[in-house]
Formats: C-alpha cells, sequence, structure tokens
C-alpha cells in the first residue's frame, strides 16, 4: 500500500516516463534495479509480498487499490512549488 501511495504522488509531480535507478540495496550486496516509472516499482513491491509468503493475493490487490486512493489523497492536500527553470 505504501509503495503504491507514494508511486501515485511521485508519477503526479515527476510523470509517467520517470525513470529511475535503486540502489538502496548495494551495501547488502545486491546490485541496482533499474525502473521505467513509479508504476513498475510499485508493482513490484506488491508481487514481492505474494512470492515471500507475506500475503495472498486479494490482500495485494486491496492494498494496491487502497494505495492508489492515498496518493490521491497526499496529491489533493500537498501543495509543492514548481522550481524555475
Amino acid at each position: 500500500m505504501i509503495s503504491t501511495a507514494a508511486a501515485t504522488a511521485l508519477t503526479k509531480l515527476y510523470g509517467e516516463n520517470f525513470s529511475f535507478v535503486d540502489s538502496t540495496e548495494v551495501a547488502y550486496g545486491l546490485p541496482p534495479r533499474s525502473f521505467k516509472s513509479f508504476e513498475d516499482a510499485y508493482k513490484e513491491a506488491a508481487v514481492s509480498r505474494l512470492y515471500g509468503g507475506i500475503h495472498y493475493r486479494p490482500a495485494i490487490d486491496y492494498g494496491v487499490d487502497q494505495g492508489k486512493k492515498v496518493g490521491e489523497l497526499i496529491v489533493q492536500r500537498v501543495v509543492t512549488k514548481k522550481i524555475a527553470e
């Protein structure tokens, strides 16, 4: 849920095709991972809960739906300042 909420808000700020590299696990011996969008990242995070045996599929789907709603609420309530280019 939290990954989907963050992805929804970040997509609103940076656009749908914002590619990035996640290197947070490099210190633990894992390679950096590239994503084409925040959506790709939240989808990987969501399905990882299934593969890890943490959640069943319906719980994952429900969490994604709730995360989108939370992200949309954040977008509605938070005002950001546009940086001059």
